[in-house]
């Protein structure tokens, strides 16, 4: 392969301007994270007085020590429904994928810290995207649970599809994909099927609540008084119930049980052997990620500059690049693993998106995963675009992408607009992962534009109607439609309503791209043993 010679120079102004707006937009959501994390904080004395520990400090004693942990949509919900300030973003879920014993999992927590971990509309998003997550990439998946269940705010927004979570893990657990779940606290009504649609259960004694009617409710409904315990507590579910396997002591012992049972499982015995693989680190530093994307939109760069930055040894097969220069694709490697990358230097023409889908089909026959690098204002348009077949081979080029059954990963680093994004395996394109960087932005198309389309659109509607148009109420139409547009196009925005799977540091993309592509090589390598129902008790 061709080694890639950067020309970026870290010493000039526009790389400093640009490293510096990148760095105010990590900080305002790395600002965001902390604000929750403080609230969590807020409820320890409370959590320890109970002897319960904090969510976080359950997934620290969880996870293998010194392993990675990719945190999935931890903005989500940010500022919507009732999170007034950001400190409720999550949806009231953390999740993550990391090792348990050895093994990797999709690993969920009730962030019961927060509003006692009770879900969202957010949250329920975040839930059915997770579960996709683990039953694509064929991850186990270890649930700690407490949670006062719905929000009941919005209980007519996640009643009914709220049904889908509990048939996913009814599926999972058919397609032969393990479901751990330690019970904490509470696990009511709807929220007790959680753990009784998992595979194997975990009540920690005095603490866990597992009930379908709580004794208000109860007392209401049938006159029966009972306590906690003896409706649902974790001897009653241990002893005489069934619905749990194990009995731990508290919180900790919880997880050591949970522990135990992972690493009884011969999950990665059954992988093939594969050899570590051998790779050589970029020639450029991560660091200059920062000043890479230009911090005005309408600046052209080279994606091969941060192409030069995440694969291994900055090496990169150009493909067809005479053809069209402004849809870069070409094969590479990324952690050793086999990668064709497709970015952006330009909008896609006919000719780039000719080029992409004949692309994308080379990566398919050849079982090589496709990495998206998002910076695109979309499909060119005009009369010569529309002679040259724009809207024919932008679906052409949408069609590859929609059929590739190769993992797919997106990382969009700047702006991902229009068509454009669709044809970039943007969310709507079921991309296997989809990371952002803080600076980006999403959208039909740049606020500017929108508006100025909105104020030609009405302009000439008033001229047919005989009227004259209106100039101060027109530039007032203009100006705030761009401005709407542009609130809406922002990374926050885009991460909190799940567009992506979180944002990222952009100096962490090449060490996240090799851990998604290690998953997504070990679940095509790994073998399932289905079965019709799930495991079931009787």
């Amino acid at each position: 392969m061709t080694i890639l010679t950067s020309e970026l120079d870290s010493n000039s102004e526009q790389f400093r301007n640009n490293r510096q707006a990148m760095l105010a937009a990590l900080e305002e959501f790395r600002a965001v994270e902390e604000k929750v994390r403080a609230k969590e904080q807020e409820a320890q004395e409370k959590f320890h007085k109970r002897g319960k520990l904090l969510p976080r400090e359950r997934l620290s004693l969880l996870l293998d020590a010194g392993s990675e942990f990719i945190e999935l949509g931890s903005l989500v919900g940010h500022k919507m429904h009732d999170d007034k300030d950001g400190s409720g973003a999550g949806g009231g879920i953390i999740a993550g994928i990391g090792r348990v014993a050895g093994i990797r999992c999709l690993i969920v927590l009730n962030n019961s810290a927060i509003k006692g971990g009770t879900i969202s509309p957010g949250g329920l998003d975040k839930i059915l995207r997770i579960q996709e997550i683990a039953r694509d990439n064929k991850l186990p998946v270890v649930t700690l649970a407490e949670s006062g269940g719905a929000n009941l705010n919005y209980a007519t927004d996640v009643f009914i599809p709220g049904a889908k979570a509990f048939a996913n893990q009814a599926r999972m657990s058919a397609a032969g994909i393990p479901q751990v779940t330690v019970v904490h606290g509470n696990a009511t009504a709807g929220g007790a099927y959680q753990p009784g649609l998992s595979d194997v259960v975990i009540a920690v004694r005095g603490k866990a609540k597992m009930f379908l009617a709580g004794p208000p409710l109860l007392k209401a409904a049938t006159g029966e008084i009972a306590t906690d315990e003896e409706l649902g507590g974790a001897e009653l579910h241990a002893c005489d119930a069934g619905t749990a396997e194990y009995l731990a002591e508290d919180d900790a012992d919880g997880i050591r049980i949970a522990r135990d049972v992972m690493a009884a499982l011969p999950w990665n015995a059954q992988l093939p052997y594969q050899p570590a693989a051998e790779f050589n680190e970029p020639l450029y530093s991560a660091d200059e990620l920062l000043g890479v994307v230009p911090a005005e939109a309408k600046q052209p760069y080279d994606v091969r500059e941060i192409i030069a930055r995440i694969a291994d040894g900055s090496e990169f097969q150009d493909f067809k690049n005479e053809f069209d220069q402004q849809t870069v694709c070409g094969f590479s490697r990324i952690g050793g693993f086999s990668c064709g990358i497709i970015g952006n230097n330009g909008p896609i023409t006919a000719k780039g998106a000719n080029k992409a889908a004949q692309f994308i089909q080379l990566c398919e026959q050849n079982n090589i995963a496709l990495l998206f690098l998002h910076n695109t204002t979309g499909f060119m348009v005009g009369t010569e675009s529309e002679r040259n077949g724009i809207i024919k081979h932008g679906s052409k080029m949408l069609q590859a992408v929609a059929n590739a059954t190769v993992p797919k990963l997106s990382i969009v680093v700047g702006g991902s607009y229009g068509a454009g994004n669709y044809a970039m395996c943007g969310r709507g394109l079921d991309p296997r992962f989809i990371f952002a960087w803080p600076n980006s932005k999403t959208a039909v198309m740049g606020g500017a534009q929108a508006g100025k389309v909105l104020r030609i659109v009405t302009e000439e509607k008033q001229r047919k109607m005989g009227v004259e148009p209106d100039e101060k109420m027109l530039t007032q139409l203009e100006q705030m439609t761009a401005a709407k547009l542009e609130m809406g196009s922002t990374a926050l925005f885009g991460t909190a309503r799940l567009w992506d799977d979180g944002l990222i540091d952009p100096r962490d993309t090449r060490t996240l791209l090799m851990h998604l592509l290690s998953i997504c090589h070990e679940a095509q390598q790994r073998p399932l043993r289905p079965n019709t129902f799930g495991v079931a008790r009787f």
